[in-house]
Parts: C-alpha cells; sequence; structure tokens
C-alpha cells in the first residue's frame, strides 16, 4: 500500500475551491453570533463582550455614525490600537457602506495629514491621547467630525482608576471648546436615530483602505471588497485546519495592519473566537499575556517569537493551549523556525510553527505552511482558489519549475487597486496572456515541482522592522526637506531583535557644518514627521555619498559598509 507524503495528505483535505457569500464582512459575523451568541467576541484586560453584545454594540455605533450625517461610500479613518472600540466602528462603518480608512496611532502629524487627504477622509477617530496630532493638521483635510475615545470607555470601574492614576495622567488635556464628538456622546446621539442605517453591499464593493508601499517604495492606500476580506477569512479557516468556535486568539498584531485585521480579527470572529485584544504590546509583557491568557491561537511576526524565547516569565510554563502558531509579515528565518518548534515542544505544545506569505495588496497571507509539515526555506502551499506564477523579471513570461522570479499572485484576496493611482495599479495588477489578472509582489522566489512556494529576496528597495514595511525614499524625503541638508540616504541595517533597524547617511549643504545644534534641529524636524517605528536610530554625516555609474546614490554599498563593520565588531568581542 502506497502511503501519501503527509504534506499531500494534509493538501488533499483542504477544498480546493470555495464558495463566498456576495456580502458584507459584518453579514459574516452576524451569522457566527446566530450560531454562537454567548461565545466570546472580545476580552480587552478584563472587559468582555458576547457576540450578542458585540453586534448590538456594532448597531449601536451604526446608527451613530448615521446621525452624523456620514454616508455609503464616505471614507472614514480609523486611528487606534487594538481596543474595542477600533473592532466596533470598523464593523459599524461595514455596516452602513462606508470605508475604513485604518492607519498606525503612532503616524507622525505630516503622515496623518497625507493619509486623510489621500482618502478623503470626511471623518476620523482616535484616542485621546493623540488628538494633538489631528488638531494641528484637520484644517488641511476634509475631515468634518473628528470622534475622540479613551482607553478608560472601556475599562471596568477598577481598571479605570488604576488607568487614570498611572497612563492616564500623562495625557494632556483636549481644550473645552475643541471641536470634537466623544464616544459616549457619539453613541447616545445614535440611540435616538430612527431611520433605516444598514446598507446592502456586495462582495464586491469596496470596504477597506490599508496602506503599503506598492512596487515603487512609496506609500500607497490599497482598496479592498468585503470578497477580499471574507475570502481570506474562509481560505484562513480551510488552510489553518485548526480554528474552532470558543479558540481565542491573543490579537497582537494591529488593526490597520493586513495580518492583524484580517486573521487576528476577522477569521476568528467568523468562526465564534474570541480576541484577546492587546493594545500596545512588548517582549518584555509577553511571557505574562500568554501565562495569563493561555490561548488557543498566535499569530505575529517573526520578532514576537524571538521575544518568546527570550522571555523570562516564562519558563515552565505549560503551552499545550496552543492549536495554531503562525508567522507572517517578514521572513522566518530557517534558525529561528527550529528554535521555536523546539521550545513549543518543550512546553508541551504539540504543532510547530507554521509560516505564511502575502502581502498587504492580497490583504495579507495567500499561502501558508502545512499543518505538521515544514520543507525547509519555503513558504508553503498556496490558499484554496489561489494561484501562484513565477515570471521572468519585468515580464509576464512564465518560468519553469524551480527557476528564480517575480511571484505573481491570482485570487479572491488581490486588492481593487491603489488609491487614486491608475498608473501603479496598472503596473502592479497585470492581465496575462491567459486573460486572469496577476499581481505582481515585487518579491523573488521561486516553485518546486510539488507546488511549494520559496521567497528569496524583495526586488523593490524596503526596510522591514519588527514587521512594520519602512520605504527609504519617504524617510529621505523628509530628512531632504530640512534646510541644512543637501541629500541624504537611508539603508535598513541588520539588528537581532528588529530584524533590521534605520541608519540615516545625511549631506549637509556646502555653507553648513554638522555642529551640535545642526544635528539637534534635524534629529527634531524628523521626530516631527517620521513615525516612532521609522525613526533612523544614528545619522552618520558625510561630505559625500557613493555613487553608481549614472550617478544614483549607491546604497548597496552603505549596506556593505554597515555589514563589514558589524562583522568586526563581532570578531573583536
Amino acid at each position: 500500500m502506497m502511503i501519501k507524503a503527509p504534506w499531500l495528505a494534509f493538501y488533499d483535505s483542504v477544498p480546493r475551491n470555495l464558495i463566498y457569500p456576495d456580502g458584507s464582512m459584518f453579514q459574516m459575523v452576524e451569522e457566527a453570533m446566530q450560531k454562537y451568541p454567548d461565545h466570546i467576541a472580545y476580552d480587552f484586560l478584563g472587559t468582555k463582550a458576547t457576540y450578542s453584545q458585540f453586534t448590538e454594540e456594532v448597531h449601536r455605533c451604526a446608527k451613530a455614525l448615521k446621525a452624523l450625517g456620514i454616508k455609503e461610500d464616505d471614507r472614514i479613518t480609523v486611528c487606534l490600537p487594538n481596543v474595542p472600540q477600533a473592532v466596533i466602528i470598523f464593523y459599524a462603518i461595514n455596516m452602513i457602506g462606508a470605508i475604513s480608512n485604518m492607519i498606525h496611532p503612532l503616524s507622525s502629524e505630516g503622515e496623518i495629514r497625507f493619509y486623510l487627504q489621500d482618502s478623503n477622509s470626511v471623518a476620523a477617530i482616535t484616542l485621546d491621547a493623540f488628538y494633538g496630532k489631528f488638531d494641528s493638521i484637520r484644517k488641511d483635510t476634509n475631515v468634518k467630525y473628528l470622534i475622540i475615545t479613551s482607553i478608560k470607555d472601556k475599562l471596568n470601574t477598577v481598571k479605570t482608576v488604576g488607568y487614570s492614576l498611572t497612563k492616564g495622567r500623562k495625557i494632556k488635556a483636549i481644550p473645552k471648546n475643541a471641536d470634537v464628538v466623544y464616544w459616549k456622546d457619539f453613541l447616545r446621539a445614535g440611540d435616538k436615530y430612527s431611520l433605516e442605517y444598514t446598507a446592502l453591499r456586495k462582495g464586491s464593493d469596496p470596504a477597506v483602505i490599508l496602506y503599503s508601499g506598492g512596487t515603487t517604495g512609496t506609500t500607497k492606500g490599497i482598496l479592498l471588497t468585503n470578497l477580499n476580506f471574507n475570502a481570506l477569512a474562509m481560505q484562513t479557516t480551510a488552510m489553518g485546519d485548526c480554528l474552532y468556535p470558543g479558540g481565542s486568539m491573543l490579537s497582537i498584531m494591529p488593526v490597520f495592519h493586513g495580518f492583524g485585521l484580517g486573521i487576528g480579527i476577522h477569521t476568528m470572529l467568523i468562526n465564534g473566537c474570541k480576541c484577546i485584544l492587546i493594545p500596545a504590546f512588548s517582549a518584555q509583557t509577553f511571557g505574562t499575556l500568554l501565562k495569563k491568557n493561555q490561548p488557543n491561537f498566535i499569530a505575529g511576526v517573526p520578532t514576537l517569537y524571538e521575544a518568546l524565547l527570550k522571555s523570562e516569565k516564562i519558563k515552565g510554563i505549560n503551552l499545550s493551549c496552543l492549536k495554531g502558531v503562525f508567522s507572517g509579515g517578514d521572513s522566518l528565518s530557517i534558525e529561528l523556525k527550529k528554535k521555536v518548534d523546539k521550545f513549543l515542544k518543550e512546553h508541551g505544545a504539540d504543532i510547530q510553527i507554521r509560516e505564511g506569505y502575502g502581502m498587504t495588496e492580497s490583504v495579507t497571507a495567500s499561502c501558508l505552511t502545512p499543518k505538521n509539515y515544514a520543507r525547509e526555506g519555503s513558504i508553503g502551499l498556496p490558499f484554496p482558489d489561489t494561484y501562484y506564477k513565477i515570471v521572468k523579471t519585468n515580464t509576464q513570461e512564465e518560468v519553469p519549475y524551480g527557476t528564480e522570479g517575480e511571484i505573481c499572485i491570482n485570487g479572491p484576496t488581490v486588492m481593487l487597486g491603489y488609491v487614486g493611482n491608475p498608473k501603479e495599479t496598472a503596473h502592479t495588477l497585470q492581465v496575462h496572456p491567459d486573460g486572469l489578472t496577476w499581481l505582481h509582489t515585487g518579491d523573488l522566489g521561486y516553485i518546486d515541482e510539488d507546488g511549494f512556494v520559496y521567497f528569496k529576496q524583495r526586488l523593490k528597495r524596503m526596510i522591514v522592522s519588527s514587521g512594520y514595511s519602512i520605504y527609504p525614499s519617504q524617510l529621505e524625503n523628509i530628512i531632504d526637506a530640512h534646510e541644512a541638508v543637501l541629500m541624504s540616504t537611508v539603508i535598513g541595517v541588520d539588528d537581532p531583535y528588529k530584524i533590521q533597524k534605520v541608519k540615516a547617511f545625511v549631506v549637509l549643504k556646502p555653507d553648513v557644518s554638522p555642529t551640535d545644534e545642526v544635528k539637534e534641529s534635524i534629529r527634531l524636524h524628523c521626530e516631527k514627521n517620521i513615525a516612532k517605528y521609522a525613526m533612523p536610530y544614528e545619522f552618520e554625516y558625510r561630505e559625500s555619498l557613493p555613487k553608481t555609474l549614472v550617478g544614483k546614490v549607491a546604497y548597496t554599498i552603505l549596506e556593505a559598509e554597515e555589514k563589514e563593520k558589524q562583522e568586526n565588531n563581532k570578531k573583536n568581542h
């Protein structure tokens, strides 16, 4: 009798094709509520809501949005960490047929201005802590309504007092005459709304804008549909083969990220699972979170798992609760995978870490390593209804198995396009001779004869730090805008924890010297315009930068110099 390879037996058990609903994201969540009304939908620092309570909160919020004057297809910016208000308003926006523009709460003023203008948002919601950033740039946008919420709005009485005495004390008071709508007042206004507030939306209708760099490395708004998210959730459920109603996910990945929103929230909620919302994550707290919450599923970037290995709080802990551990957002090194698998086994978890690959242009993951099987170096097998092909770079010409080229993806999670950028959309979404539209990822890789996909490197110049994509050209534009700077270039330097960290090389104008005063002025300028996670850890001032034959800055030479420095430092230590 012929015994099938474990991966083949697994892949045969996964349906190749799924039937997707032609409706909204919230319709799928409501279906889960009808099946599991008493299951917990979210747990936020001890504040819990059942599916029944959660859907009531979404309906109430939807009415509040309509009372505010929000219409179908309006864009609303959600600038929140993983708090219940973010999840509630996300689905409420979806229910009324508007579009959520999801952005990083630690974005700089300049970035927020861009996101609000690019999306043409008519309203925004953020935390009281970030009011100042919105207030200073709001005049440059079309934002009519600014909804302000607080962490306290969703804490129980004891936790509210504790928060007010600690982190809450540091938050600057919002002026009494500020043109804002506070969360509780916003909801109360909705209670009086008596007209129709739900919209009939199709799978193909736009629903969400997320941000990424596109193939040119400049920030682009990615327009995604209801189907994109619903298909991802159903595909992940089928391919994951480990989710079950009542299971719990440690929702650490942020809601403004495709991985966090698509896997950590939506996939869980259509399956009757519990989202344990973590508003701020640090490596130091990871062990405590696992110990306390005993989740069944974790989805995170490789740095999360490095933190797991280093955590002092987790010694002796039993992790048999874990049924699915997923890594994405960046490459999981072969060595790190081996270490995590060993760690999981030693702590009672009968599973392996599973790596996915994808990009925001297809929401997030579109392939995944099989359950209990890993092929060294591979990022897995494609999701149901998802097809991969490798083409010769800068062409549509398919190459044979085992040959390296650009990874292209076709499937139901592929975006509608880039907001207001038809040129970039046409470059990324291309109709091939087979008549299908293929997403050109800008990543190099190959496929073996069994269909396993391998990622090699990024074609586009991009820095990935702790799972965040950072685009050098954006940072260079900001640094170059300083009056003392002639030119700059930014590179990623290898970092054992963050994968990469950002370093800037700066050439000052001929009549300017790199005095402490000038350096401080440039640093402050950058702090105001660059998000914390993308801020350079070091500025090196030079008289000139290496150039290529055509006169471009040879950033690869700078990268090689930094690598050599690191190697020399290792030898000397």
